[in-house]
């Protein structure tokens, strides 16, 4: 059994302080929180249910369920994922545009799983989409960064650097290999679909949420 945990960019370092990257993630762990307090009936209540959306019923729950996370194992991962990628992306854009651009990929991700499964009553909650928006922004953008991984197999453990391009790309690949299944936690899933959606949105828009000034010093 093994793994690998993306840690942060060791190539570079943010010029900004990522307060929208950290404020996203503190926003995570406080509806977390509420989960905990709320219940199956919370998460219910705010969780992206397709069958529900498309007979034009719970519209705000696209957006409410990136916010949300079924179990501990998967918000801490949803976020450390983000942590290792998201300052970077927020750095090359600005506060407001990589906020636009985080909730619209999300959105987008949201959506692609309901056109999917449109008559599912399954629960669909979590980042993944957003956060794999984050992804595709940043392999278009600094593909040969090396980034500091946690590589562990078995009880062994060592930490290696990984070029963005080699890591995102295979990340990426087994999305695509599992397109169609539905990852699911204890509380619903989040489809493969959503993932693969996210990664194309942060990829293709990019270039259009990137503040000139902010790449130029960068350079």
């Amino acid at each position: 059994m093994g793994g690998l945990i993306p840690l942060k960019d060791a190539s570079r370092r943010p010029t900004h302080i990522p307060v929208v990257t950290g404020g996203i993630i503190l926003a995570n762990f406080a509806v977390f929180g509420l989960e905990l307090i709320g219940g199956d009936t919370f998460v219910l209540n705010w969780a992206a249910i397709p069958a529900q959306i498309t007979s034009g019923h719970h519209l705000i729950t696209i957006l409410t369920a990136m916010f949300l996370h079924g179990s501990w194992s998967h918000i801490i991962g949803n976020m450390i994922f983000l942590w290792a990628f998201g300052p970077e992306v927020e750095d090359a854009m600005n506060p407001l545009r990589y906020l636009v651009f985080y909730l619209g990929g999300g959105l987008l991700s949201m959506l692609a799983q309901v056109a999917v499964s449109p008559g599912s009553t399954v629960p669909n909650l979590g980042a993944s989409g957003a956060i794999a928006a984050v992804m595709g922004a940043f392999l278009v953008m600094y593909p040969r960064d090396e980034i500091r991984s946690l590589l562990f197999i078995f009880i062994f453990v060592r930490i290696t650097f990984i070029p963005a391009a080699l890591l995102i790309g295979f990340w990426f690949l087994t999305q695509l290999i599992n397109l169609g299944s539905v990852a699911t936690s204890q509380t619903g899933g989040v489809a493969y679909v959503a993932h693969v959606a996210g990664v194309i949105f942060g990829a293709v828009t990019v270039r259009f949420f990137q503040d000139p000034e902010r790449v130029t010093a960068q350079s």
